[in-house]
């Protein structure tokens, strides 16, 4: 078990813009463990207005419409990370942004990603805050482009298509933890079960040359070091309803970064995963590309700051 310094006391920063940008301000080899959610593909708008046009407008722009375009693009012209019009488009987008983060992260640094998966629907219902096709919260229709695997009722394998891009992107995939979530609200289906996980990749830079090497602590994993772990899912904070449960999370920090180290995460919502690298000794900077949730998650981040966490 890693014992933590007493003279260590961490600290939190959160900046507010896309993480895309931010990722050229990061300090080159600086970053021990990034660990983060991003936006699902079509589930909601986070209250961002997105340019439901795009599609047409590349198509319309490009002498190769059915090339990606690339997320800088995307987002020049009105686009939402989780808001591509078709899944294709989000997983490149998704990888771009990890390669931007690349040279930022240490050699022997880690990366985490949580990722759940999507039922296509040639109509889908987005909602503008809440979750898919739960709660009261204001929601929308949108035309989804059918063709290929996109069929109507298919489970569209997004996070094992994410894990793969990764690797031809050149990341070592190190595990595929599965968050079994046993605490699941009913739906309305009769012909399929609920889905109950999600994913958690570990990913690992490649070296230039031999096998990697990075920090890993296999001790502070959960008992039995295994690659399913249960945790509930725990209720939101300040209007965000896809919040970190620390059960999750802190085994994660406490295995893949070492104690006075920095944890990034580049998605951070209100900050629930910087809030929990500082209490485990760990600095931590969080990116936020919505005001409303940049403004939560430096509220949260100013009250531990303020408090004195000596180990």
């Amino acid at each position: 078990m890693t014992e933590i310094a007493p003279e260590i006391i961490s600290t939190i920063d959160v900046w507010q813009g896309d993480a895309y940008d931010l990722a050229e301000k990061l300090q080159e080899n600086s970053v021990d463990l990034i660990i983060t959610s991003p936006p699902y593909w079509g589930l909601r708008t986070y209250g961002m207005e997105h340019n439901e046009e795009i599609l047409a407008e590349w198509k319309n722009s490009n002498p190769e419409p059915h090339e990606t375009p690339s997320y800088e693009w995307y987002k020049e012209h009105g686009g939402i990370l989780g808001m591509e019009p078709i899944p294709e488009w989000f997983i490149h987008h998704l990888v771009e942004i990890f390669d931007r983060l690349r040279p930022s992260l240490k050699p022997g640094g880690n990366i985490w990603v949580n990722l759940g998966d999507t039922y296509f629907a040639r109509w889908s219902s987005i909602r503008m805050n809440g979750r898919q096709g739960m709660g009261d919260n204001p929601r929308m229709r949108r035309k989804t482009p059918m063709g290929g695997y996109r069929q109507e009722k298919q489970l569209l394998l997004i996070p094992a298509r994410f894990a793969i891009a990764m690797q031809e992107a050149k990341w070592i995939l190190r595990n595929d933890v599965i968050w079994n979530k046993p605490n699941v609200p009913p739906r309305p289906e009769k012909d399929r079960l609920r889905l109950s996980h999600e994913h958690f990749f570990h990913f690992v830079k490649k070296p230039t040359e031999g096998r990697p090497k990075y920090y890993y602590d296999v001790e502070e994993t959960e008992s039995g070091s295994r690659d399913v772990v249960t945790t509930n899912v725990k209720s939101g904070s300040d209007g965000h309803s896809a919040t970190f449960p620390e059960a999750l999370i802190k085994p994660r920090i406490l295995s893949s970064c070492p104690p006075g180290g920095l944890v990034l995460d580049p998605f951070c919502g209100t900050g629930r995963s910087l809030t929990v690298s500082k209490q485990n000794g760990r600095n931590s900077i969080g990116f936020e590309v919505t005001e409303h949730f940049t403004e939560a998650a430096k509220k949260r981040a100013d009250s531990c700051n303020q408090s004195s966490y000596l180990f």
